[in-house]
């Protein structure tokens, strides 16, 4: 037998040299990917963040950064609860499968037969295909309302059957089908409220408790809970929730009934233990609340890259799976490769339109060397005179109901969104913008005369091209003129106001779209005052291919707004026949 001898002293000093120089190297690692973090929280006014970073199928980081609100005296912690927003979706999406692998619900059964307190409405579309549980997993149950808006904490919260139905208090138009299930896709918040009276009815059980019982109990995802209101002992755990120019969320945040869609709080940790179940249902291990079959059921594209309840990135070598999630005052983001071990889970207490979340995903995979994500190339500069780059300014249709708007400064183009700087685009040509944060590039496109009507958005990452139309220019770079029509400025007031009210005003107005009428029912939060309009501009965008709520637009104008909000510009989308079917709040 051969003793074991103790190590020469040197080599103890040795080894205890190299323990701190990897000790000091991994924690100048951490401040790297720390620094980062901040400076991206600080860039955009976020008053908390929390994360969870899965590496090898488990969770290797885990951190909180900032304060519960904006008065930055109570720290985030990894157990503070944050909404999930349609994250939700996902989370519920596995206990719909749940049942399905119990045979208490089945993927391809008309939802009618197992629902019992109500019924989808059966119509013309429905006459030969029907609503199933794949249908509302995928979005392609031709079902309606995208997403819900809450009810603040002192309004009276309405059941699900009167959400499905849009009866009072309900603040959403009724659930209904209105193209034929499974002939396309379209996003539907209230197809995943179906789900959950669906869920309710087969099981016998409320909801959020089914969902403790076999989903989030045995993943242990011990912070989370879909119980709405939440329970004074869970209250107090929360982030506050803000909105888009960072004030406060009345009430803190807002009462989701809407459970399956958007009513689960939750932390990072939590959703990262979710994502690792999935992982590890997909490699066959046991203990997963789904089996191999239909864990692979659920992450296969069954139209527009949507699987059972997640979204799908990639290719077979590089595919990932998730969700992003907004409610009132909180985002969240989860995405998680399906068979390499890998995920990110971030949630913020406020509203962000940038791409800051993206960006930390891509800091992340870049940190830890990750695959499938995309490498960023450098873009180089050329010059372009100042008023060329003006004339670039303005704001964009970016995608239907979603502005992108371009300030020029510094030989640079900049997205601002929310009120901050978000997006820096380099110049690489007369007319061709590439931003320094993806492999995207922008080039613009003017009309015979000369002026810009959109620009094509290029992502050499997505591998597509589309034309992004114009609005029309800042506002806050034009003073107020005389208006070409004075006289439909009060009609558009009275329309505006309706809007703002919604119930029975909204009903009885006029100079409104049937859209907008459906999709204000509940009213607009903001502005809450509507004093005077003051007529800044307006831009023919006649053939740009713009739609709000279901009407083509061929006019946007902009006035100066006397409201709640100071030094505010509302943008007014009207129709060819001079209604209004949408509006926007705008800082400048």
């Amino acid at each position: 037998m051969t003793i074991p001898t103790k190590p020469p002293m040197k080599n103890k000093q040795l080894f205890l040299i190299l323990s701190f120089i990897l000790f000091f190297v991994l924690q100048v690692q951490a401040d790297d990917l720390d620094n980062f973090i901040r400076s991206q929280m600080q860039k955009r006014g976020i008053p908390g963040l929390s994360l969870a970073i899965i590496q090898d199928g488990k969770i290797l980081k885990a951190q909180s950064y900032g304060f519960i609100d904006k008065n930055k005296k109570i720290p985030v912690t990894t157990n503070t609860l944050f909404q999930a927003g349609s994250v939700s979706k996902s989370v519920a999406a596995m206990g719909a499968l749940y049942l399905v692998e119990h045979n208490k619900l089945f993927l391809d059964e008309n939802v009618n037969v197992k629902l019992k307190s109500w019924k989808v409405p059966d119509n013309e579309f429905t006459n030969d295909k029907k609503v199933t549980l794949r249908g509302i997993l995928s979005h392609t149950a031709g079902l309606t309302v995208h997403g819900f808006p809450g009810y603040t904490v002192d309004t009276k919260i309405p059941s699900a059957v009167q959400i499905l139905d849009g009866e009072a208090p309900a603040n959403t138009s009724p659930v209904r089908v209105d193209f034929v299930p499974g002939s396309r896709w379209r996003y539907s918040g209230g197809g995943y409220t179906v789900m959950q009276q669906l869920m309710e009815d087969a099981t016998g059980t409320a909801f959020p408790g089914f969902m403790k019982n076999n989903v989030l109990s045995p993943l242990g995802m011990k912070n989370s809970t879909y119980q709405q209101p939440l329970p004074p002992e869970l209250a107090k755990l929360t982030a506050t929730g803000h909105i888009n120019n960072r004030s406060v969320v009345e009430g803190r945040w807002h009462i989701y009934p809407e459970m399956a869609a958007a009513g689960l709080w939750t932390t990072p940790s939590d959703l990262a233990r979710f994502a690792i179940d999935i992982q590890n249902a997909y490699a066959g291990k046991a203990g997963s609340v789904l089996s191999q079959s239909m864990a692979r059921q659920m992450l296969t594209d069954q139209k527009n890259m949507d699987g059972l309840g997640v979204f799908l990135q990639g290719d077979s070598t590089t595919l990932r799976f998730g969700h992003n999630g907004r409610d009132e005052g909180f985002d969240a983001l989860l995405t998680a490769s399906v068979d390499k071990g890998q995920g990110i889970v971030i949630m913020i207490n406020t509203n962000d339109n940038s791409h800051m979340m993206g960006r930390i995903v891509d800091f992340i995979a870049e940190y830890y060397k990750w695959d499938g994500f995309p490498v960023k190339t450098k873009p180089a500069a050329v010059d372009v005179n100042s008023e060329t780059l003006q004339a670039f300014e303005g704001r964009y249709e970016l995608f239907n109901n979603r502005i992108v708007t371009f300030d020029a400064e510094n030989q640079r183009l900049f997205t601002i969104e929310d009120g901050f700087i978000d997006e820096e685009f380099v110049p690489v040509g007369s007319n061709k913008f590439t931003s320094t944060d993806r492999n995207v590039s922008v080039t613009f496109n003017p009309d015979a005369k000369g002026n810009v009507t959109g620009f094509t958005l290029q992502d050499n990452d997505q591998h597509y091209e589309r034309t992004v139309p114009r609005i029309g220019p800042l506002a806050d770079r034009h003073k107020t003129n005389a208006d070409p029509d004075p006289s439909r400025t009060p009609k558009i007031m009275a329309a505006l106001q309706a809007m703002v009210k919604g119930g029975k005003i909204l009903e009885e107005a006029s100079g409104l779209t049937s859209g907008a009428r459906r999709d204000f029912a509940g009213g607009m939060p903001e502005p809450q005052t509507l004093k005077s309009l003051s007529f800044i501009h307006s831009e023919n965008v006649a053939g740009r291919g713009i739609k709000r709520h279901e009407s083509d637009v061929t006019e946007i104008v902009t006035y100066q707004l006397k409201s709640n909000q100071p030094d505010t510009y509302i943008l007014v989308h009207l129709t060819s026949d001079g209604l209004v079917t949408d509006c926007d709040l705008v800082e400048k």
